[in-house]
């Protein structure tokens, strides 16, 4: 596997729903001015996307971006969740996913049915802390470790004057009040994350595997989307959840996370140190750039629950404009110009010049041509 060294980032963002069109058909796409579809030389034609709600404010500014530069194009985007747009995409329903998780060995086989015997391409695009946020009056931060957070979720910890939490934040004013854990009720790229997180930080007390599916045994209560739990902890005194930070407001409270010895909070910098030591999964194709994190680093300022969300594309569409316009956006989203946008949109972070690089060739190598 070979390390990837990515540098500082920061930004988040907010997508509105939108209607879904079919992959390839004839009067999706159509070729820009020129033959050129680059951002802001002629790119028309509709590109429709659906996938992770986390991504919702990067989408937004990303697509009033690249329709700013080239208003002949247009760009759909529902923020349905992780899994259901890797799905989409796998079943030709839509010409690009975003997904906060990239797609397993079996998605990758699937996809070959309507992405030709290339299959699929994972592309990094946006990378953000996923803040564990709460609602206790009065309290703002809160140190603790994963296995106490762990504890938490899994409702074995069940106040919050409870002894584990007391000891490490002895100046907080906790309260005599239940806890109600918050999760989501989607399959989610964000929960696929949070829960590689616990079970590596936290593996004496998460026994269950990393999954997008919330374990149904554990108590609390759900949500669709990153916006409906964060909703549901606003209006319940409390309640604590995961979400990516960008749709956290100042209402909730935040934990900073043990690492090593220290604490760290929940930042858009501590997030790019967590994903410089990640590695590219081996076995997969020279433009798939799908990350391993190390959810256990003891790096100074590192924030391990960290995501990084994924463009999801077919290798090779089925004509040269679906192509070219798959090809403009994801070279937008990618520039200087578009993480710049996403980054001053919330509280992400851009991608580093090495890891953007690699992403904006992976991009560049799509194709097209009959299936």
């Amino acid at each position: 596997m070979k390390v990837l060294r990515i540098g500082r980032m920061a930004a988040v963002l907010t997508v509105g729903a939108l209607a879904l069109t079919a992959c390839g058909t004839d009067n999706v796409v159509s070729p820009g001015s020129g033959g050129t579809t680059t951002a802001g030389t002629g790119a028309t034609g509709t590109l429709t996307g659906t996938g992770a709600s986390s991504i919702s404010a990067a989408m937004d500014a990303w697509k009033a971006g690249f329709e700013s530069a080239n208003p002949g194009a247009k760009i759909q985007y529902s923020p349905e969740g992780s899994g259901a747009g890797r799905k989409a995409l796998i079943a030709g329903a839509v010409q690009f996913a975003g997904s906060d998780a990239f797609l397993k060995d079996a998605e990758l086989t699937a996809a070959q049915a309507k992405c030709g015997p290339d299959g699929a391409i994972n592309i990094p695009w946006y990378i953000s802390p996923i803040a564990v946020a709460f609602n206790v009056e009065g309290v703002k931060d809160l140190k603790l470790d994963a296995g106490t957070v762990a504890k938490i979720f899994r409702g074995d910890i069940k106040n919050w004057n409870d002894p584990a939490i007391k000891t490490a934040n002895p100046n907080a004013m906790l309260p005599d009040l239940a806890i109600t854990p918050v999760h989501r009720s989607d399959n989610s790229g964000t929960t696929e994350n949070f829960t590689d997180y616990l079970a590596a930080a936290a593996k004496s007390v998460w026994t269950d595997e990393k999954s997008g599916d919330w374990p149904a045994s554990l108590p609390g209560e759900n949500a669709k989307g990153t916006s409906g739990v964060v909703k549901t902890v606003t209006e319940t005194a409390g309640a604590i959840t995961y979400a990516d930070d960008s749709a956290v407001t100042d209402a909730l409270g935040k934990v900073e996370l043990k690492v090593g010895d220290s604490y760290v909070p929940v930042t858009a910098e501590a997030a790019a140190k967590a994903v410089d030591a990640a590695t590219v999964v081996a076995g997969r194709s020279a433009n798939d750039l799908s990350l391993k994190l190390d959810r256990t680093t003891t790096v100074a300022g590192a924030y391990p629950a960290v995501l990084v969300s994924y463009g999801v594309f077919c290798a090779s569409y089925p004509d040269a404009a679906t192509a070219s316009l798959v090809k403009s956006f994801g070279a937008f989203v990618l520039s200087d110009e578009g993480q710049k946008q996403a980054a001053e949109a919330a509280k992400s972070a851009p991608l580093s010049t090495e890891l953007a690089g690699k992403a904006k060739a992976a991009i560049d190598s799509i194709s097209s041509g009959s299936k």
